[in-house]
Formats: structure tokens, sequence, C-alpha cells
């Protein structure tokens, strides 16, 4: 038996160690059939390993004419109001239309702020999530909105689940380590030790009213950006995002009239301090159409 780094090492001599554990870590490797757990497994020669090599990135994104909803916008920085089934940034699969692309296009001073494969991107959400992202526009406001994002300092973010049956409790706190799954390397999982520490606040919302009566409105505000947290976290509850093809209950979803074609989740206000002129701010973003639909009319603000 031998580590199945070393092993891939051996038959891929062009791979860099960590390259390979990058790949393993994304769920790029199989042993068996089944997502490699780490770098280190103990494996034989006569196992089935098969490496899957996604293709490179382009080192440089092309600007591209792409509408984009700017909700604010100042010399530092601009705050988008992201459409759902948008990807962030270039990646493997998704090397064009991202809002990185229609960034560039907006604002052609963006290229080369904090990277240039991802110019002024300091957080980030999933393709089908949709709301408020805050991009910067020069290296200052990068430098501090990077740290107001790493330590979660001065940083409010809420966002809004319309998710499936109801909490037993009106609101709660969740705090525990979230990583990688053990198994299936695509997916996020609560783990009893090896992940990092996630924090999410949640509440029944009383701003949105939702149609269904098998259906619940959370309002999330987290204190830790883990990958895919607040729908691991209400999944926990029992009440997966309406939706969610990953952490979801499809058979319940089929059951939606209309059904849903993506996550309903929705980052809905963000409070930070501007990262040069040290002012408070405040952001907000409608819910998109398809969230709406599950909402009652009358939903959508205090009087």
């Amino acid at each position: 038996m031998e580590r199945l780094d070393k092993i891939i090492a051996a038959r891929m001599p062009d791979f860099t160690r960590s390259r390979i554990e990058g790949l393993i870590k994304a769920g790029f490797v199989t042993v068996n059939g089944v997502a490699a757990s780490k770098a280190g497994m103990k494996v034989s020669e006569k196992d089935d390993i098969a490496v899957s090599v996604p293709p490179p990135v382009p080192a440089v994104p092309e600007p591209e004419d792409i509408p984009i909803d700017v909700v604010y916008e100042d010399d530092d920085m601009v705050v988008v109001n992201k459409r759902p089934g948008m990807v962030v940034h270039p990646a493997p699969g998704h090397f064009e239309g991202t809002l990185v692309n229609a960034l560039l296009h907006h604002c052609p001073s963006l290229s080369g702020i904090g990277g240039v494969a991802r110019p002024g991107i300091v957080h980030r959400l999933d393709q089908d999530t949709s709301g408020l992202i805050v991009v910067a526009k020069t290296q200052p406001a990068m430098d501090g909105l990077a740290k107001a994002f790493a330590s979660h300092a001065n940083i409010r973010k809420t966002y809004v689940a319309i998710v499936h049956g109801r909490p037993r409790l009106a609101s709660g706190r969740i705090v525990n380590l979230i990583g990688r799954h053990p198994v299936d390397r695509k997916r996020m999982a609560i783990l009893e030790r090896g992940g990092k520490e996630a924090v999410t606040n949640w509440r029944v919302s009383d701003v949105f009213r939702p149609l269904p009566q098998a259906v619940s409105v959370l309002e999330c505000d987290i204190e830790t950006g883990r990958t895919h947290q607040i729908r691991v976290h209400v999944a926990s509850l029992g009440c997966p995002v309406i939706g969610d093809s990953t952490y979801g209950k499809s058979a319940l979803d089929k059951r939606l009239d209309p059904r849903p074609e993506r996550q309903m989740l929705h980052a809905w206000r963000l409070e930070l301090w501007h990262p040069v002129r040290g002012v408070k701010m405040g952001f907000e973003a409608p819910l998109p159409d398809d969230m709406k639909r599950y909402i009652a009319a009358d939903g959508g603000g205090k009087e």
C-alpha cells in the first residue's frame, strides 16, 4: 500500500505534488469509482485510479459587453446585484460570460486589481445564488475589503433563503465545522474535525411571508463565509433550500408550482465600512422574480 499522491506523481511526472493535491481536493481524482478523500490515503497499484485534468483557465479574462445591475459605484468600488445563473469569475467550463468578463467591460481599469484571473473579486456567490457582491476598483480598496472579509470584522451579510418545511424554533445560531465531504469531494459537509468553523444566525422572516404552507422564508446572517455554508446549515435543520440540487430534496421541489429552476437563495443585504473613506454603508437588493413567486404579494418590507 502506498500514498495516493505518490502513485499519481509516479504516473504523471510533469505534475507537482501541490498540483496533484489540488486535483484531489477539487474532486478530480477517483479510486475505484469513488472520489478520493485525501492525498495521503493508502491505495495499491491494483486500485483503479482515475485523474481528470480540467482545462486551464485563460490567464487574462476578456472584457464582454454583458449587462449588469449596478447598485452602487464610486472611484474605489462597485456593488452589483448579480443575477442567478452568472458565474463570478472564469473557471473550468466557464471561461466566458462571467461577472468578471462583464466588469472588465464596465470598468477597464479593473484589470490587474488583486490578480489577473479574478480582478477586484474579494468574495463570491454560487452560480445559482443571486444578490449583492462588492468588487474593488483600486488596490487600496482591494486591500481593505480583502482584510475585512477575511476577518469578518465590520461586515454584515444577510441572505434570504426559501426552504422546505418549518424549523422547530423561530430563530437560532449554528456553529460547527464545515469541510469537504469525506466521500463526495464536490459537496461540503458538517465535520467532527478537520473542517473550518462556520457560523450562521438564522430567523424565520417577519418581512417575507411564504405562500405554500410547507415552505418557510429564512433570513440568514453569516459570520463566516465557508463554501455552501448556508445551504449546508439550513439542510441540517431539516429545511433544505428549495431548488438546491446538491443538498435539497428534489421530490419536494417537484410538488411546487412553479417548479424551481435554481436554488432559492439571495444575498439580500450587505453592510460594510468603505475601504478607503471609512464610512459605514448599507445596500439592499430586491428579491428576483423567481423567488417572489413563493412569497405573498405584501411581503418584501416592513411598514
